[in-house]
Formats: C-alpha cells, structure tokens, sequence
C-alpha cells in the first residue's frame, strides 16, 4: 500500500501543507493560508516598532484549511488515494515563538477576557521588545553561568523564550499571572492534534528549548532557579510549570486524537511528531550531512549546520546555539542567521523603488534585476551594512541599524539593491568564516527558499562572495518536506537517513564562484568588515576616511 507523510510549516505571514509520497518524495499536494489577523498576520502596536504579536486562531484555521486542500489535490490527482495511506504528521514554526497559556492548555488569546490585549497573544520570534531583559540576561549569565550562556553564542537574544517572557512579567502583570506556564509554537501544535495540551505533560521539542530556552542536560534541563531568581523571582517559580525534558523531531509526540482527525479528514491514531524550528525541518529536508550547511533564504536567514555529538565541538561566540539533536538525533545542531533578507529587499521596493521599474513589488523586482545584467562588482561605489532590522549574527545586537555608504546623485534603485544583496551576501560570509574559525567545516552550501529559486543573480552573487558553489534544493517547500520526513520516522516508516536519501535533491543548477568577481568581491569585503566591525563591536579601532575613496577607485576600475 502507498504510504503518504504530511508537512505543516508555520511561517511569519502563513502556513503551508506539503503531502509527499514516501516512495519517491513526489508532492502530491501543497496549500497556503495567509494569517488573517493583522497586517499580514502579524499583529502590530503603532506605539512600538518592536511589537510583533499573533493570533492563535490563524493558527487552527490554517492548520484545516492547509490539511484540507492538501488532501483533496491528492484525491483529484491520484486514482484511488486514500486518507488512511496518511502514516505521519511532522509539524514546523517560527521560533522563538511562546504562547501564554492557561493551565488546561488554552491560549490566553483564545480567551474572551484577553482577546483585545496584544500581550495575551502569540509573542513572534520577531518581536524585540525584551531587548533590554535580554541584555540583563547576557550581563547575569556571562558572570553567574558562563557555561550555559557559551553554548548560545555568549550574547542572548531578544527573539528568544526567557527575553520575552522576562518582558510580558514587568509590562502586564496581569496576562503573565493569568498564565499558568508558557509553550512554544512549534510544541502547542502537535499537542494539539493528540489532544493533551496540558503544559506539564505535553512533549517539548529539543531545538526550541535547547536553542532559545538555555536547556541542556550537561546542567539538568533549564537554567537552575538561582539564575532565575536573579532574574525575577517569578521567573524561578516560573520554572516549575515548564518542563524537564525534551526531545528530538523523530520522536513520536502522540496519535491523532478524534476531534481533529475528524476536522482535517484524517485517520484517528496517524503518528504526530514532535515539533521544531522552521530552519531546522528545511535544513533536513535540504539534505543536511557532515559538512553542509544549508541557508534557508526568506524574510530572513537561517544556517544550518551539524557535528558528530560523539567529537569534541568549542564553542562559538555569535551563533544562536549549539544544541545535541536540534536538526539530526545524534549531532549536534549549530544555527546561526540573519534578521533582515527578504525583508530588506521588499522594504526597499515598497519605499524606495521607483515606478519606472514598475507598477507591482514583482515588477520592480524583475525589473532591477534585468537592470543589473552585465554589471561588475563593485561598479556601483556603493557598500551596505544589512542591519536594518538589526544583526543577529555574529553580533547579536538589535540595536544595530542599516547603513548605505556611497551613493551620489546619479545612484539608481537597482544599484541599491543590488548593494542590498551584496551586504546579506558580506553578512552570511561572515556567519561562515565564524563557524569554520572554530572547527566547523564546510564544504558545500545548499540553498532553499524563493529567493534561492526566483534570483539567479542573487545566486551568483553569493557563491562569488562566499567563494563556495552554491547548490538549490529541488522542493521549493523544504521547511514542509522536513516535516514530512519527521512525520514518517514518528511513525516508524524508516530511519531519516534512509527518508533523506529517497526524498531529498538538489538541482541540477550549481552556481561556482567566477574567479575574477571573488576578487574584486575580496576588496570590497574587506571594507565591510572595516564598517562592520567599526559600528558593530565596541573594542574597534582604527580609521574610516579611506572607506569613500576606495569604493570610487574600485567603482572607476569596474565601470
């Protein structure tokens, strides 16, 4: 009999089904709903720039919709297909993405007292308003528990759990007392679909609280409530309603409970796994391995890597976690990033772009690139820092704003963003030379997303930054297909090894690194890293006045 394995992707604007053939990775079925709520989905607070809420019904709706329409893709496209041939449900979120809830489970947002308090809802991993709790928290832990605040880079995150949580306990007592404890995203939902959302007792997944939450089990789960304490005395109390374990993605979260077996048309009993991070799921369903990284392009970036947790691994200043099992059982998970990609991109079309490239976003997009055919690097005197919704590694610090250096009166848009690319392209070198400075290898880079499918120039670009080919995966829904692969090895199909290699590719399209623009591209980070290190760190010294002037002979030489 055909086996199928369902994938659920959570992103920031909305979330997607992928229904994959275990026999050969064939998609049979795939929807989008965008979140309702807000602006797109995001729930926002015109007084606070770094306020980025959700509503946790967009995520139920989205959750039957997807499943739904998934499923009958299927039907209409294979004969005989059968619901039941369903075996596994692997589920994928943003994150850090906590959710205050009620002792049975229930999201305080779900509530009718707290439906109208944008602090009872969902907290977005985009949410940057514990900026301050989380420079306390990197201040207390760097003295108090050195060790844990190693394993997360050195510098905790404003996008992560106890920031957040931290925040919501000093600016609405109300909501956090209302709160009987706190889940992730990426753990409610799989709680959900086996019906026991109760927070003591519902799995909690390995990468989220290995790598937002300071859990290991080298110093017994999460950080102890002295630390804590130090904190906020609630915080240590707080840690009682939490959990002492969590677990790998191929774990088996529970069965498919009756209420939404029957609302996503499924069989009652198909294995739910537990959940993870987006970035996490898309780098297995990549086609991650010893020596791979893989850069998942959207709204923003995420890399992926991974080490044999069996050999010795340091760590690595300006990541976001090193964490044993986080993407693969048995390897360490090392995760890094950027805030601003996508989004740069599209901030500069909605703002800047004028109309003669276009009348629609898409449009200007394909314009500007058309435009930047045939041009050299650095032809543009122009260098970027891609900050603009700060910087989240190697730096760590949201704080940290863009900058455009260069531009005169005859600058164009398309010369902006192809800046733009060139400065996210600076940024992930930088991620990369990090990692292989502490022991990490990299051989290969594989790429997923849009960007990675719809940007050829984009492509190029980054593999004569990176000095690396850069290879894109085959599924354009990797994040989903990496659920999917969860979902099946819950379910016992086979081990994920195995699923990988039967369900994963790249295309035959590589993009090898064109030896005279790595040169020129040599220069120009080098001067990047004179900026980024200069606006970025504060034991920088040195000089800028040359910064100008050399951009305008690199530009005279190039033109």
């Amino acid at each position: 009999m055909k086996r199928y394995a369902l994938g659920i992707d959570y992103g920031t604007n909305s979330c997607r089904s992928l229904l994959i053939d275990l026999d050969n990775g064939a998609e049979v079925g795939s929807a989008v709903f965008p979140y309702p709520s807000g602006e797109m989905g995001i729930l926002l607070d015109p007084k606070d720039p770094h306020v980025a809420r959700q509503n946790p019904q967009d995520y139920l709706d989205g959750l039957e919709s997807v499943t739904r329409s998934a499923l009958h893709q299927a039907a209409a496209a294979i004969p005989g297909f059968d619901p039941c041939q369903v075996v596994g449900i692997g589920i994928d979120t943003t994150g850090s993405t906590p959710i205050p809830v009620n002792r049975e489970g229930t999201p305080l947002g779900l509530l009718p007292e707290f439906k109208n308090n944008l602090n009872a809802m969902v907290w977005l991993w985009k949410d940057h308003t514990g900026h301050a709790e989380a420079a306390e928290i990197t201040q207390l832990g760097s003295t108090m528990r050195p060790n844990i605040m190693a394993k997360c880079g050195g510098i905790y995150s404003s996008e992560w759990f106890w920031s957040k949580i931290l925040r919501l306990r000093r600016v609405d007592e109300k909501i956090f007392n209302a709160a009987y404890s706190f889940v992730e995203h990426c753990d409610w939902i799989p709680a959900v679909l086996t019906g026991d959302t109760n927070p003591l007792t519902l799995r909690r997944s390995i990468c989220a609280a290995g790598h937002k939450a300071m859990f290991s089990s080298e110093w017994g789960g999460l950080p102890d409530k002295e630390f804590l304490g130090r904190l906020d005395p609630s915080l240590a109390d707080l840690r009682d309603r939490l959990y002492s374990e969590a677990h790998t993605a191929d774990t088996r979260a529970g069965g498919l409970c009756a209420e939404w077996a029957a609302r996503l048309g499924l069989k009652e009993g198909t294995a739910v796994s537990v959940g993870a991070f987006d970035a996490h799921m898309g780098a297995v369903g990549a086609g991650i391995k010893e020596g791979t990284l893989v850069k998942i392009l959207g709204t923003s970036t995420c890399d992926l890597m991974i080490a044999p947790a069996g050999r010795p691994l340091a760590d690595i200043p300006g990541v976001c976690g090193i964490v044993n099992g986080s993407v693969l059982p048995g390897f360490h998970g090392i995760e890094a990033g950027q805030s601003a990609v996508g989004d740069l991109f599209l901030w500069l079309v909605n703002h800047l772009v004028p109309e003669g490239y276009g009348a629609t976003p898409g449009e200007k997009f394909v314009n500007m690139e058309k435009a930047m055919t045939g041009q050299k690097p650095g032809a543009t005197g122009l260098l970027a820092l891609d900050w603009n919704n700060g910087n989240r590694t190697i730096l760590v610090d949201v704080r940290l704003t863009g900058l455009l250096l260069g531009q005169t009166l005859h600058t164009e848009a398309h010369e902006i963003y192809r800046a733009y690319i060139e400065a996210t392209a600076f940024g992930a070198l930088t991620i990369i030379r990090r990692v292989e400075e502490y022991g990490v290898k990299i051989d290969e880079i594989i790429n997923t997303g849009g960007l990675s499918i719809k940007n050829a120039t984009l492509m190029q670009i980054y593999a004569d930054i990176i000095g690396k080919p850069m290879k894109v995966s085959q599924s354009e829904q990797t994040c989903a297909l990496g659920a999917a692969i969860f979902g099946a090895a819950a379910a016992g199909v086979e081990d994920l090894g195995s699923l990988q290699a039967r369900v994963t590719a790249t295309r035959e399209k590589v993009y090898h690194p064109i030896p005279e623009n790595v040169a020129v591209y040599r220069e120009l980070y080098a001067l990047y890293r004179t900026l980024h290190d200069a606006f970025g760190t504060a034991g920088w010294s040195g000089r800028l006045n040359h910064v100008m002037k050399q951009l305008l002979d690199i530009r005279a030489r190039q033109g």
